[in-house]
């Protein structure tokens, strides 16, 4: 795009000549309360007046961490009530990836194909496409790869596995959802096997499923959830989250087992706090399924052969790549910002934040299908 921001606020960009755009990407994401909300703007700026990086060890004792966790972990099931923060969703998986493999002893991984983690070493590993991981082998060895919703691929679970690792909607696969009976049977065959099982909720955590966390929509609860994107509000921040005495193996043998000098840094927690506290109590969450809808009944042409993915992350897939770039660029002269996946160049991604209004999506859907039409 080569777009030159500068302003943002609410659903909008503005750049440099004044030109306004919808968002409709939300930074892959992260603004689900939209750019700069002023309560976490405020929660921002208080803390910037008290301080900022001191030491995140455990050596100083700092309240917007103690505050964040509390609160989360209030959000979350009983059996997650550690959390360890992170700087970001990458980051997030490798420390999940470390904890599952001390705490089992095993070492075998099974991931999901299709599936998108994160770019760092660990997380580069859990992708099965050649063309992102050739140029960076070896990579982690002893992952193995299933098919998403396919249950024939469970044996792959086995005694020696120490975790599987997947997302509840797989995001660059281009928004799919999974089959609820899918789900249900990776639980159960992950405690069959005393396999920890790794829920990547980056994406579609913080509500933009049409609950808080995507999980809670599903006959599961996993050992250990990862966060970021959204959770920090926008700044950066990501955590994964166990059960203490799952957590606890990660204090010795060796002392300080998984380390980070930034993350839990306290303006983003602030941050996250404060982001929290308005998804919980704003109704926004509420309204996401009515969004969903509105979208789906509004995008309807030739052009559209299927529209896949749950709340407000969906994928409407195109006939053509073509269509698709031609469509893209007509959106953004139209000024609406819009963008496609890693492992579906043939699909719209559609991700705003949860704040646009019904008439912002009638306007968005307006400028998709003329875009369809030329």
């Amino acid at each position: 795009m080569n777009l030159e921001v500068k302003k943002a606020s609410g659903i909008y960009i503005t750049i440099t000549d004044g030109k306004r755009y919808i968002d409709l990407i939300s930074g892959i994401g992260v603004s689900n309360m939209g750019h700069r909300n002023h309560r976490v703007a405020n929660a921002i700026r208080k803390q910037v007046g008290k301080y900022w990086h001191t030491m995140v060890y455990g050596e100083h004792i700092q309240s917007p961490q103690v505050k964040l966790a509390q609160k989360l972990t209030s959000l979350l099931p009983p059996s997650l009530n550690s959390c360890y923060f992170v700087n970001s969703g990458s980051e997030a998986i490798e420390g999940a990836l470390k904890l599952a493999k001390r705490f089992t002893g095993k070492t075998k991984i099974v991931a999901m194909k299709n599936a998108y983690h994160g770019s760092t070493h660990g997380a580069l590993s859990l992708m099965n496409n050649n063309y992102f991981t050739e140029a960076f082998r070896p990579l982690l060895p002893n992952v193995h790869f299933a098919e998403f919703n396919n249950e024939e691929n469970l044996n792959l679970i086995d005694e020696q596995t120490a975790c599987v690792v997947l997302e509840i909607v797989q995001a660059e696969a281009g928004y799919l959802a999974p089959n609820p009976d899918f789900l249900e049977n990776v639980r159960e065959r992950c405690n069959q096997t005393n396999t920890l099982l790794i829920v990547d909720e980056i994406q579609t955590a913080m509500g933009r499923t049409g609950s808080l966390f995507a999980f809670e929509q599903y006959n599961l609860v996993p050992d250990i959830i990862c966060l970021a994107k959204a959770f920090g509000g926008g700044m950066p921040l990501g955590a994964f989250v166990a059960n203490k005495n799952t957590m606890q193996c990660l204090t010795d043998n060796p002392v300080l087992g998984h380390i980070t000098t930034f993350g839990g840094h306290p303006v983003s927690c602030a941050a996250a706090f404060e982001n929290l506290k308005v998804l919980t109590t704003s109704g926004l969450i509420k309204e996401v399924s009515k969004k969903e809808e509105l979208f789906r009944n509004l995008l309807q042409h030739p052009e559209i052969v299927e529209i896949t993915g749950k709340g407000l992350m969906l994928g409407v897939q195109l006939k053509s790549k073509e269509k698709l770039q031609k469509t893209v660029d007509y959106c953004l002269q139209k000024g609406l910002m819009i963008d496609w996946f890693l492992f579906a160049e043939d699909k719209l991604r559609i991700a705003p934040p949860l704040i646009i209004t019904l008439n912002e999506i009638k306007k968005s859907c307006k400028i998709i299908l003329e875009g369809l039409e030329r």
